[in-house]
């Protein structure tokens, strides 16, 4: 009984005591958002550097929170050095490094590395190509000496390749089938052409793939995965001291075989002239969504442009409050999300402009996205000019949260010859962008009378409503001509 009378106290006096208390608070104010706190100084760990005996440059920073580490051996070569017939061979050759090396075979390098509790996984992009391993630090001497197979002695074996080739094979047939996909495809391609190597992707085409041989596997990692064309980095729970001493024990031997291919060349990745605006419509029957890509050409990472591009691409397209998906989304919902991007490269990569609209808003929303690439070059309002920096520094921290995250933006800084100080003062130079800098940027890289606009879409219902916003020169791409 005493249970039933002590209750209605305990919530009477729980109550009385809460409602006091907030009846004592002010109210929140509603009128606005929360005030931004000005962008905090972020600290990086630092890096110690050293270098193997046979001049392999290693970076390590220690990282004492967590028993784990990372590594990374970053090969500054990539797609970007695929010969001229074999576009894919890179991105082929990083994917067998894990499917047999040294002694063992796939399935026991897979069951070798999980015994471990560790990961390694290989991969290339347009500029480097990279094998990285993530492991419990009382692994790390078995775990390096299973990456060192990895990265310095694939076997290449010929059944393994011809499983991933079936598997490419089957993922580019696939494109023909998939709008998003067609328009990836097409749009480096309609910009770059057929034999520049940004014009086809970093996979390569069905012709190279099928081509390609386990003797040119073999001689492209000879030619390029090399020591002085990499770094070693690593991030975790180690010392630098013991791991120097394991790092020269399965990297330091490691020397070259044969003669090294050249790097590309700027001018052979130089992107061709600005052409006046032609659309290029893709026909994908019954389409319920037009895929649209609208750009050229963008800018080199060197670029001296780079703070002012992070602000105004965030301005246009880079964010969810940005102009483009406020218009095409949230104001007139023509589609579920539209963007923009840099895809800066050694070489100018691509710019763009993008969204999978509604089908029968195709017309429309070719018009919006012209309102706001024409709209950018225009005064920039200051809160929306802070709005947009504050938004690219203060998400810039969160790149540096693991071991995985500083590996990779050290990487970065390695593939594009960043100077040390980089990151340090990367959020007090995104701050300093003033509204002039991103005027200047937008005439200089923003022309869209100079774009190219690629429509994959249903042709019967798109192309006469497209043809009558005079946008420029049409023309009806096959898709065998894209695909080739």
């Amino acid at each position: 009984m005493k249970r039933f009378v002590l209750l209605p106290l305990l919530i009477t006096f729980g109550v009385g005591a809460f409602g006091e208390s907030a009846h004592a608070q002010q109210p929140p104010d509603r009128s606005g958002p929360p005030a931004l706190d000005a962008p905090r100084p972020l600290t990086l760990p630092s890096v110690v550097k050293h270098t193997l005996s046979n001049g392999l440059p290693v970076w390590i920073v220690e990282q004492h929170e967590v028993p784990v580490a990372s590594v990374a051996l970053v090969i500054t070569r990539g797609a970007s050095s695929d010969p001229a017939g074999k576009f894919g061979l890179a991105s082929l050759t990083a994917a067998m490094l894990d499917e047999g090396a040294g002694t063992r075979d796939a399935l026991a390098l897979a069951d070798a590395i999980d015994f471990l509790g560790a990961s390694i996984s290989t991969g290339a992009g347009f500029d480097a190509s990279t094998i990285s391993l993530y492991t419990p630090v009382a692994r790390m001497d078995e775990a390096l000496a299973l990456m060192a197979d990895v990265a310095l002695r694939p076997t290449f074996a010929a059944e393994e390749l011809e499983r991933l080739r079936t598997e490419r094979l089957t993922s580019l047939l696939q494109v023909r089938d998939s709008p998003p996909a067609l328009g990836a495809t097409a749009f480096p391609r309609l910009v770059y052409g057929e034999s520049h190597r940004y014009g086809t992707a970093i996979g390569g085409t069905t012709p190279t793939v099928t081509a390609l041989t386990v003797d040119d596997l073999r001689a492209f990692h000879a030619a390029h995965y090399r020591p002085e064309h990499a770094h070693l980095i690593v991030v975790g729970d180690v010392s630098s001291a013991e791991v120097i001493a394991g790092l020269e024990q399965q990297f330091g031997g490691w020397s070259p075989n044969g003669v090294a291919a050249p790097a590309p060349t700027l001018d052979t990745l130089a992107p061709p002239a600005r052409p006046t605006r032609t659309v290029y419509f893709i026909d994908k029957p019954g389409a319920a969504q037009s895929v649209i890509r609208i750009g050229w050409a963008g800018v080199a990472r060197s670029t001296p442009d780079y703070y002012a591009l992070q602000v105004l691409n965030t301005i246009l397209g880079g964010s969810f409050t940005s102009r483009l998906n406020t218009n095409l989304r949230e104001t007139h919902g023509y589609a579920y999300g539209a963007g923009s991007a840099f895809d800066m490269r050694l070489a100018p990569g691509p710019f763009f402009a993008t969204a999978n609209v509604q089908t029968d808003k195709t017309a429309e929303s070719l018009t919006e996205f012209f309102k706001e690439l024409q709209a950018i070059g225009e005064p920039i309002s200051a809160d929306e000019l802070a709005k947009a920096k504050n938004y690219v520094a203060l998400g810039f921290p969160q790149d540096f949260e693991t071991t995985r995250d500083i590996a990779s933006k050290l990487a970065e800084q390695v593939i594009y010859d960043l100077p040390d100080s980089w990151y340090d003062s990367y959020m007090a130079r995104i701050q300093a962008v003033t509204a002039a800098e991103v005027a200047q940027a937008a005439a200089r890289h923003i022309t869209p009378d100079q774009f190219i606009v690629v429509v994959v879409g249903d042709l019967e219902t798109i192309e006469a409503p497209v043809r009558a916003l005079n946008l420029g020169e049409v023309r009806i791409v096959p898709l065998d001509e894209i695909l080739k």
